[in-house]
C-alpha cells in the first residue's frame, strides 16, 4: 500500500500520465495532477479521479519550460499534500516536422518540457528522498527512445535523453532507497491513439479491429496496443 504517499505526476490530466494517476490512487496514494489543458476539463478529471479512489486529488498548472513555475508545481504540492515522494516525469512536447524544417524553437521547446522539466524536478525533490530514505522516481521516456522514427527528431533525441538521466540520478539515489527508473512504452491506447486510429479508418486504412491487432508494428513487434486501464481495445 502506498497510504501516506504523496504522488506528483506530470501531463495527468489524460492519457498515460491519468492512468497512471489512477493506480497511485487506488492504492491509498496522494496524486497531484499537472497539465495545461482548460480549467474545466483538468478539474473534472480531478474530481472523476477524487470520486473514483477516495484518494486525495490536487491540481496544479504549471508551463514546464518555465523553471519558476515548476518550482511553484512543487511547492504547491508539497503545501497542500505533503513531502513528495514519488514523482513521474510524464508530461511530453512533440513536433512533426523533417529535420531539415524542424524550427529552433520547437526544438527548445522539447528539450525544456521532455529533458530540462525532468532534470529541475528531479533536483528539487531529490535532497527531501535522500533525507527520508526513500523515493520513487519514473522517467516516461518511448520505445523511441532506444530506436527512432522519422520527422521526430526532437522526441527521439529527449526521449534517449531521458534515460541517460534516469541512469545517472538511479546511481546517485542508490545508497539512499531512492530509486529511479525510466519506462519505454510503445503504441498505448489513450484517447488520444483512439482519434489516430477513427483518422485512419475515415481514410478507408484496415477497419479498427484489424489496426488494433496490428499495433503499429513500426513501433514495436507485439501484435497488439497497450491499453490502459481506462480504455478498452
Amino acid at each position: 500500500s502506498l497510504a501516506g504517499r504523496t504522488a506528483l505526476i506530470t501531463g495527468s490530466i489524460g492519457g498515460i500520465g491519468n492512468a497512471t494517476a489512477r493506480a497511485l490512487a487506488m492504492d491509498g496514494c496522494r496524486v497531484m495532477l499537472h497539465g495545461l489543458e482548460s480549467p474545466d476539463v483538468a478539474e473534472a478529471a480531478r474530481a472523476a479521479l477524487a470520486a473514483e479512489t477516495g484518494a486525495e486529488i490536487g491540481l496544479h498548472r504549471a508551463d514546464l519550460a518555465q523553471p519558476d513555475q515548476i518550482e511553484a508545481l512543487v511547492k504547491h504540492t508539497e503545501t497542500t499534500l505533503g513531502p513528495i515522494d514519488i514523482l513521474v516525469n510524464n508530461a511530453v512536447f512533440r513536433h512533426l516536422s523533417p529535420v531539415e524544417d524542424f524550427p529552433l524553437e520547437a526544438w527548445s521547446q522539447a528539450v525544456a518540457v521532455n529533458l530540462t522539466a525532468p532534470f529541475i524536478l528531479t533536483k528539487l525533490v531529490m535532497a527531501g528522498m535522500k533525507s527520508r530514505r526513500w523515493g520513487r522516481i519514473i522517467n516516461m521516456s518511448s520505445n523511441y527512445g532506444t530506436t527512432a522514427t522519422v520527422n521526430r527528431v526532437d522526441y527521439c533525441a529527449t526521449k534517449a535523453g531521458i534515460l541517460g538521466l534516469a541512469r545517472g540520478v538511479a546511481l546517485e539515489g542508490l545508497p539512499f532507497g531512492v530509486t529511479c527508473n525510466a519506462i519505454c512504452p510503445c503504441a498505448t491506447l489513450t484517447p488520444h491513439a483512439e482519434s489516430q486510429l477513427q483518422a485512419r479508418m475515415a481514410t478507408n486504412e484496415p477497419p479498427r479491429a484489424e489496426t488494433g491487432a496490428q499495433a503499429r508494428p513500426d513501433r514495436h513487434p507485439t501484435p497488439r496496443l497497450t491499453r490502459t486501464p481506462r480504455v478498452s481495445a
